[in-house]
């Protein structure tokens, strides 16, 4: 882990070695005053030499200008160093969630992501600022005022520094507990994270339910453990806080006690022993900065322990010597392929299917029986756990992903658009696609004259998930970007489920032009809507019970003519 984390400072040499040395100066410069002071009681106001007071006073004051410019200089340039390296962090997790397969999204809520990417990097930009910097200055100034100290009184600064190996000691007693308090604490503020995303995503939902007090009640089951675990980790600071706190008194009755009795005994002048009080604050100073940091420290490693957890999940990768796909013909195959979500449970059985070039095939039955997963392993979304998935006769895993989700145009039922404008959304489909191409894909897609009646046209910002729409015009724009894509696969799961009547059939015929020539796989609950589908297959269970044509099917008084007589009765 030490290894990961101090890759990052790599780019940030230069800096890192100038706010060293600035901490390192800093560190130094405050072993001057007590040296500055000891000279005085010693020599310089007994002998009465009024103007090497004044010029030791100026030295210690040009002393103090030059410390406040490092001070300066660590906290701005340090903190920007840190601030960089988050953003380098931030990028890679960014960089390595593009390419983590759905299986990671279905098994992590958003929010507790978004809590690792922001809660969790901000501290560990805390911890790769002011770790060393702390540990530098801290360890310097602990060594020169042990240096200096011994240098007025050997055997007082030994009785002194006896008590480091007892702060040691209950440091490294409390760290572990300290290290399970903080990462539970990091626990709860990603669940209150979640619920809160959740929350607000669903506010819609929540005020027509009028459901408030729930969402209220959900909140604050997560802020009450997030309360419990702060309690668990503060008490753990507290006790460290208080054990340390208290040796680090210990330090002032040693030096009151051992000094005074040194000083009785004529082993150390009333002018060292001044100094030598002064200089055991400097000492002090430094390990009350360590103790404080720990805390630093704690939440610095565990919010990097959970960066690794995301940076160390597998991403999706190509199949080695997997080749590019410049276009495809569109001859689909599964050749008794099986899938499970789970290794207890398969979604799919043993399916075996042909799908030519240009056909139409439709996939029917009841809810849950597969019909979306089948579309789920053609892009590879998810492996397949059995069998082979061909495309014009070549397994799919023997294709990039890149160029095999190129070749594949996808309207899905839950429509995602992004809180930006009609155009932005529409140009996913196709980024370097020219303003013409927009306008006739909106227009093939029956949205563009609803588009020129708002006030700014293509540039109308729709909102989050575009909420300023309805659910047809957010459908159609995302069938918008699909005939921006003009892929020789579609996939139409449910696509036009969410459209009135008369606007579904003005999308119905713009799909059925879109899908000529082309391969196209349609998921439809509405049977009137696949009726001229070259080829239906009727899923349940993960197995194929039926397959042929509308009327074949109707001819076999199976399933699907048992659906089908059912719609057309509810109509």
């Amino acid at each position: 882990m030490l290894k990961k984390f101090l890759a990052y400072y790599k780019p940030h040499k230069k800096i890192f070695i100038l706010d060293m040395l600035a901490s390192f100066l800093v560190a130094c410069a405050g072993i001057f005053y007590p040296i500055i002071t000891r000279e005085m009681l010693n020599n310089l106001i007994p002998n009465r030499n009024y103007q090497m007071i004044i010029v030791l006073g100026g030295t210690l004051l040009l002393i103090y200008v030059m410390r406040l410019l490092l001070n300066y200089f660590i906290q701005y340039q340090g903190h920007m160093m840190g601030v960089k390296m988050q953003a380098q962090m931030r990028r890679d997790m960014f960089e390595h969630l593009e390419k983590l397969p759905y299986k990671f999204y279905d098994d992590h809520e958003t929010g507790k992501i978004m809590s690792r990417m922001t809660n969790d990097l901000m501290d560990i930009s805390e911890l790769a600022h002011h770790g060393p910097e702390n540990l530098i200055i801290s360890g310097i100034a602990i060594l020169i005022s042990f240096i200096y100290l011994a240098t007025i009184n050997l055997t007082l600064t030994l009785i002194i520094f006896i008590c480091i190996p007892i702060l040691v000691f209950f440091a490294s007693l409390l760290r572990k507990r300290m290290k399970k308090a903080f990462m539970e604490s990091r626990l709860s503020i990603a669940q209150i994270n979640a619920a809160l995303e959740s929350s607000i995503s669903g506010i819609r939902v929540t005020k027509a339910f009028d459901n408030a007090q729930r969402e209220k009640e959900k909140f604050e089951e997560g802020n009450l453990q997030f309360v419990a675990a702060r309690k668990d980790a503060y008490n753990t600071m507290g006790q460290f806080h208080s054990m340390t706190s208290f040796i680090t008194d210990i330090f002032n009755v040693i030096v009151l006690i051992a000094g005074g009795l040194f000083l009785y005994q004529g082993k150390i002048n009333f002018a060292d022993y001044s100094a030598f009080v002064v200089s055991v604050n400097v000492f002090l100073s430094p390990v009350t900065t360590l103790i404080n940091f720990m805390e630093q420290y704690q939440n610095g490693v565990t919010g990097f322990e959970r960066f690794l957890e995301i940076m160390d999940e597998k991403p999706e990768q190509d199949k080695a010597g997997a080749e590019e796909a410049a276009h495809f013909e569109g001859r689909i195959t599964f050749q008794d392929v099986s899938y499970g979500y789970n290794q207890e449970q398969d979604v799919l059985n043993h399916i075996s299917l042909e799908i030519e070039k240009g056909q139409t095939f439709a996939l029917v039955g009841p809810s849950g029986g597969g019909k979306t997963t089948i579309c789920h392993l053609i892009p590879r979304f998810y492996p397949v756990s059995s069998g082979k998935i061909l495309i014009d006769g070549k397994n799919i895993e023997d294709i990039t992903l890149s160029s095999l989700r190129r070749n594949i145009g996808i309207v899905q039922q839950d429509i995602y658009l992004f809180n930006a404008s009609i155009r932005e959304n529409i140009l996913y489909g196709k980024l370097d696609a020219t303003e013409e191409e927009v306008i006739t894909a909106a227009k093939r897609a029956n949205i563009h004259d609803y588009i020129m009646s708002l006030e700014n046209g293509y540039d109308t910002q729709i909102g989050e998930r575009g909420v300023r729409l309805s659910g047809g015009q957010k459908q159609r724009l995302s069938i918008a970007r699909v005939f921006l894509k003009n892929p020789p696969i579609l996939i139409l799961d449910e696509a036009t489920s969410a459209l009135d009547n008369t606007t579904e059939i003005l999308i119905q015929q713009a799909l059925d032009e879109l899908s000529k020539g082309r391969t196209t796989i349609v998921v439809a609950h509405r049977l009137s809507t696949i009726k001229r589908a070259d080829e239906i297959a009727v899923i349940n269970e993960g197995k194929i019970l039926e397959q042929g044509n509308h009327e074949e099917l109707l001819a076999r008084e199976g399933m699907y003519a048992d659906l089908y007589r059912l719609q057309f009765r509810e109509n």
